[in-house]
């Protein structure tokens, strides 16, 4: 029986999110000859804590699903256990990593990813709170479905609909099932659409390297955080191939193999920084299957706070300025192809560590312009965005370091991230009564 974790990750009240996710689960059981250990790593105040603690407690209980709700304290002891036995020559930085005080969207599904080892987990599933599942019919919509139809499987075996893999494929196992997402972007930005769509234009095209050409920066802004769309579910449809990046989300999102090899950067207040998997899955020559089993995103009212809204922002400025270096990390990956992998088909760690460092010492010249022009973007739509603008002047110099220095500490992570495994899967999720706390 295959033992899976199905996650949740939030630092926001969700208890509708934690009930469906539980359906979910449910669901699995009911299909496929699975264990699911249902992991929310909960990052929330007591009280939301405890909300969500009642929402676990009403979950329909299954002997073949697991419940673990942990809190940022929980999470910290067994990280610290786990670095501990990997005997790691920088442990506090890495327990730094692991576990930043700052928002990381790559830090918390890395956490999920070392604790699915440690409960014997062979595939991660991860959901995000700030999204639900579609309905039909009065049924929800599950996602897992497919993941576990296909995933670690020999790409030959897999379940699809069609097949768009090269026969070289064929015999390596399906690294990566996803789908997207409908509803609103996501990535919080359609206000800066509805205030200037030239502005927008300009704002977004900074994600594509500063030559690309007219012609593909309106590709891109066309493309960019737009997922699936708005069309409801009606039928299921599944393409087996190498899947293109753009065309699935970290909400919707399940690993096999590849995420014992390699983790997300660990970058904090910088939305994207958890889609790494997506594009090295896809430039090694994974196999993976994209689905149609879309989830349904939606925006907190949180982000239309002032503080939140500087917060946001700030993370989406971060997102810019670190595609100076990811566009020379996803580019060497691409050359790279197949040499990313060793005799046995698993990606060699130690290949992208080493392009994720060399990609730290590129000249930083791009970025001081991508600021320029963020600074006269914000200042022409005035109001907060203006305001912003400001503050964007005062933090310049140290959003720049810390966009490079992220580069370095994820580097560092993929480095040590198998001897971090191995530790895991030796070292149990709660502490044995009686054990020494050191």
């Amino acid at each position: 029986m295959r033992r899976i974790c199905l996650t949740l990750p939030t630092n926001r009240a969700c208890p509708a999110t934690i009930a469906a996710i539980g359906a979910e689960a449910l669901h699995a059981v009911g299909h496929f000859d699975v264990e699911v250990h249902l992991l929310i790593l909960d990052s929330c105040d007591t009280a939301t804590y405890e909300e969500h603690t009642a929402a676990v407690r009403r979950l329909p209980e299954h002997p073949r699903v697991v419940v673990h709700h942990l809190t940022e304290d929980d999470q910290r002891e067994f990280l610290a256990r786990a670095i501990g036995r990997a005997e790691a020559t920088k442990p506090e930085l890495l327990l730094g990593l692991m576990l930043p005080e700052a928002l990381s969207y790559g830090a918390c599904t890395n956490r999920a990813f070392l604790i699915s080892f440690a409960l014997g987990c062979e595939s991660v599933h991860r959901r995000d709170s700030d999204s639900r599942y579609q309905v039909v019919d009065g049924t929800m919509v599950f996602p897992i479905h497919h993941e576990l139809a296909s995933l670690g499987r020999p790409a030959a075996r897999a379940t699809a609909s069609e097949t768009r893999l090269a026969p070289e494929h064929a015999t390596r196992p399906v690294s990566m099932v996803g789908g997207s997402f409908i509803g609103p972007p996501s990535v919080d930005i359609d206000e800066i659409a509805a205030i200037d769509a030239g502005v927008h234009h300009d704002v977004v095209s900074l994600w594509a390297p500063l030559d690309a050409s007219p012609e593909q920066k309106r590709e891109l802004v066309e493309q960019s955080f737009r997922g699936a769309g708005h069309d409801a579910f009606e039928r299921d449809h599944t393409t087996l191939s190498l899947v293109d990046p753009m065309r699935v989300d970290m909400c919707n999102i399940a690993f096999h193999g590849v995420h014992g090899r390699v983790p997300l950067p660990p970058a904090t207040d910088t939305i994207g920084s958890d889609y790494f998997l997506i594009h090295l899955v896809h430039d090694a020559g994974l196999p993976g299957v994209l689905h149609n089993r879309h989830i349904v995103n939606f925006h907190t009212a949180e982000r239309r706070t002032d503080a939140g809204f500087v917060a946001y922002q700030t993370r989406f400025v971060k997102f810019l300025l670190s595609m100076l270096y990811y566009h020379v990390v996803y580019d060497a990956l691409a050359r790279a192809g197949d040499t990313l992998l060793d005799e046995r088909g698993h990606v060699r760690a130690c290949a992208v560590a080493g392009l994720v460092r060399e990609s730290a010492g590129i000249d930083p010249a791009d970025n001081h312009e991508r600021l320029r022009r963020l600074d006269t973007a914000y200042r022409q739509l005035g109001g907060r965005y203006a305001d912003f603008a400001d503050q964007l002047g005062r933090r310049g110099d140290r959003l720049l370091d810390e966009a490079r220095g992220d580069m370095e500490d994820f580097a560092l992570l993929t480095e040590e991230w198998e001897r971090l495994v191995r530790a895991a899967r030796r070292t149990p999720v709660y502490r044995p009564t009686g054990e020494d706390p050191r």
